[in-house]
Order: structure tokens, then C-alpha cells, then sequence
């Protein structure tokens, strides 16, 4: 049975993408 309530994630912008990423890299510290 497929999976219908599966949640689309929108195209984030790289702009927001890059931010996403920095926050994170600090997170690991």
C-alpha cells in the first residue's frame, strides 16, 4: 500500500539551504 501520508518537502532556496548547513556544522561541535 502507498504511503499517501508522506509529507512534500518544498525546494528550499540555497540561500536558506547554506543557513541550514552552518547551523548544523555548529550543532556537531
Amino acid at each position: 500500500m502507498p504511503n499517501l501520508k508522506k509529507k512534500r518537502r518544498k525546494k528550499m532556496s540555497k540561500h536558506k539551504r547554506k543557513k541550514r548547513l552552518r547551523r548544523d556544522r555548529h550543532k556537531k561541535k
